[in-house]
């Protein structure tokens, strides 16, 4: 028999708890559906979010999605649910990225659901920020290291902490990249559609000023600047890392699906991150240039498709960015 509908607050708060996951400028590209009969939420990509120059394959779309799927995932566990999921179901509807079956943990299967690791990351989700600012010169411990490569895994990825030669070529690329980017008047034109002053009226997405950080004045660290070639007054200048901790996120493929399991995988990592007290913000300058995006994987290995590229180390929290209300991106019927 099947179990009687979730009501609409639990699912709310699901779909709340997802949206805390971070997405390509703070773009929120998702909404959700909920079918009562089938105890199924869908994940649907919100490609008016799309940025076609900064993200010209989705791929970024996609994976800020899998982020959010991670989360909901998460959240389904702690409320003592079963999330079965299943990526792309239905070709003929590519904007469909996901379903989630909300399924009630029966006896024994609580613990089943749970022994993954997913409810141990609740906590977590609502402290995890995208932090911009200057980290510690201090390398992660070797057990913290394993945790975090292991939670990539169990999502489909690869995780590699860079060292030597390839850290400084992928330092390299992005500050290239940045310079590109700078040139670009299409992908200047997208960063600035999604950032803003927060003496503006405060809109429920993009980036405002005050999570932008301090503006880099030396370190290798790699460090966007949101403001371009403006001035947001009374912003700082520091230093940061010298020796910046860089990771990079791989999938033996590419494609939509393997994009999903990067953003469940990245946000598993961030998640697990932030209950070891280290924060982390993505690089992905490089990433966007698709003639740079090869030239990032390991020269030695040469190991699969290079997704994503985190920033990590112990250092202030980024501040809370700001995200669309429930009702914006959450429909309910069968």
């Amino acid at each position: 028999m099947l179990s009687p509908p979730l009501d609409e607050t639990t699912v709310g708060g699901l779909v709340f708890d997802a949206m805390a996951a971070p997405s390509m400028h703070n773009a929120q590209p998702w909404r959700f559906h909920y079918s009562p009969d089938s105890r199924t939420l869908a994940l649907f990509a919100d490609l008016d979010r799309a940025m076609p120059y900064s993200d010209p394959t989705t791929s970024g779309l996609h994976m800020g999605c899998g982020a959010a799927l991670l989360n909901l995932r998460v959240a389904a566990v702690h409320q003592a649910l079963r999330p079965v999921t299943a990526l792309l179901p239905d070709p003929r509807t590519p904007a469909l990225l996901a379903t989630v079956r909300l399924d009630s943990a029966a006896a024994g299967t609580a613990a089943v659901a749970s022994g993954d690791g997913l409810s141990t990351l609740y906590p977590a989700i609502h402290e995890r920020h995208t932090s911009r600012f200057p980290f510690m010169d201090r390398e992660l411990p070797g057990n913290v290291r394993r945790e975090l490569g292991e939670a990539a895994r169990q999502e489909g990825a690869e995780l590699t902490f860079l060292t030597g030669p390839h850290l400084r070529s992928v330092l390299d690329l992005i500050r290239d990249a940045e310079g590109y980017n700078r040139m670009d008047p299409h992908r200047e034109a997208e960063l600035s559609r999604w950032t803003w002053s927060a003496g503006a009226d405060a809109p429920t997405e993009g980036i405002p000023d005050y999570a932008f950080g301090p503006r880099k004045r030396g370190g290798t660290a790699p460090a966007r600047d949101f403001a371009g070639t403006g001035a947001v007054p009374g912003r700082p200048v520091a230093d940061f890392e010298k020796q910046p901790e860089l990771v990079l996120l791989s999938t033996p493929e590419d494609g939509p699906a393997d994009w999903l399991r990067v953003g469940q995988a990245m946000e598993r990592v961030l998640l697990l991150a932030t209950l070891h007290e280290v924060t982390g913000a993505p690089a992905t300058q490089a990433l966007e240039r698709p003639e740079l995006r090869w030239l990032l994987r390991d020269p030695v290995s040469g190991f699969g498709h290079v997704q994503m590229v985190l920033r990590l180390g112990y250092g202030p929290r980024g501040p809370r960015t700001p995200r669309r209300p429930v009702r914006d991106v959450l429909t309910f019927g069968d």
